[in-house]
């Protein structure tokens, strides 16, 4: 039956029920124990075989009077199909602990700018991709935010690595830079001013974040910069309920994210005070732990973070640079 033609011959697509047969044979060396192991009679199975090796024109096994046997051409298709279930199988591994990480929980911190720009479009962009994953966000400053992610409570941040931390197992890849700007209420005495000074902003009762965060730091220094004292009438808080609460009920002042000023502008609940803050923070960008392999679930929502950013080529550098 071999062909010296066989060589130019169209290549075929062996189907998993075909190839399990053929292992079944190479193993056993036994037709009848082979229609066994892969639950098919003696007659089919025979008839298998033999429509495979008149579709590659070659004989696979020679037949004894006690058994079977694998000629080079058997041999070297056995061969190539064992690797090909092995791959299989590991195709099928990836795909079971895709799924059970796709049903299981992301847990990912972030500081306020992004949560309120970035994270939602991408979680509901792996939503819609992976319904039954549960994500959870934490919302806080990045020196909290870290903590969690080093001890393992976070899978991965958007925040900024605090200039203290000295943790080299942090890899950072950068996002945005931040603005800040100061909200107020609607109609608040001050938005009917048109040249506003930082003096003019001194006196008033300022929501800030707690002091020893690196936004306080920055609020301080701005005013320093200018030759005046830093506001010390100050209510410190992070809980944005309260500090929209504060605002909409007092005439008092908050230093918020450009970005996240412009939403809540753009939605009639609080307004941007017409004067220019040179108050900008430090990068904030993607944090992870070099040392710690992400969940596909984790995985998946990384990359719509990435996409929803439209990051083409991130630049990762790690702390040791």
């Amino acid at each position: 039956m071999e062909d010296s033609h066989a060589a130019r011959r169209p290549r075929h697509q062996l189907k998993t029920r075909q190839m399990a047969l053929l292992m079944a044979i190479d193993e056993s060396r036994n037709l009848h124990q082979a229609a066994l192991a892969t639950h098919m009679s003696q007659p089919a199975a025979s008839k298998m075989l033999k429509d495979m090796e008149e579709l590659f024109g070659v004989t696979f096994f020679e037949r004894l009077p006690r058994g079977m046997r694998p000629t080079i051409y058997g041999e070297t298709l056995i061969r190539h199909v064992r690797m090909a279930l092995d791959n299989l199988a590991q195709g099928q591994s990836a795909i079971a602990a895709l799924q059970a990480g796709l049903s299981g929980q992301v847990r990912m911190g972030v500081i306020l700018t992004p949560s309120m720009t970035l994270v939602p479009q991408a979680i509901a962009a792996t939503k819609a991709e992976a319904p039954r994953l549960s994500i959870g966000v934490e919302v806080g400053t990045s020196d909290v935010l870290v903590d969690g992610l080093k001890r393992g409570r976070l899978d991965f941040l958007i925040a900024r690595i605090p200039a203290q931390e000295e943790d080299l197992n942090l890899v950072y890849e950068d996002l945005s830079e931040e603005t800040e700007c100061a909200v107020v209420r609607l109609g608040h005495p001050l938005l009917a001013h048109t040249a506003l000074t930082l003096q003019d902003l001194g006196s008033s009762v300022w929501i800030l974040s707690p002091r020893g965060s690196i936004l306080r730091h920055q609020f301080d220094m701005l005013f320093r910069r200018n030759g005046l004292a830093a506001p010390i009438n100050v209510i410190e808080t992070t809980a944005m309920s309260v500090i929209k609460a504060l605002l909409q009920q007092t005439d008092f002042l908050h230093l918020m994210p450009l970005e996240v000023a412009r939403y809540y502008a753009a939605s009639g609940e609080l307004s941007i005070l017409p004067i220019e803050l040179p108050c900008n923070m430090d990068s904030y960008g993607l944090i992870m732990r070099s040392d710690h392999v992400l969940t596909p679930g984790a995985s998946l929502l990384l990359g719509a973070i990435r996409r929803v950013h439209m990051i083409e080529k991130p630049g990762v550098k790690n702390l040791t640079a």
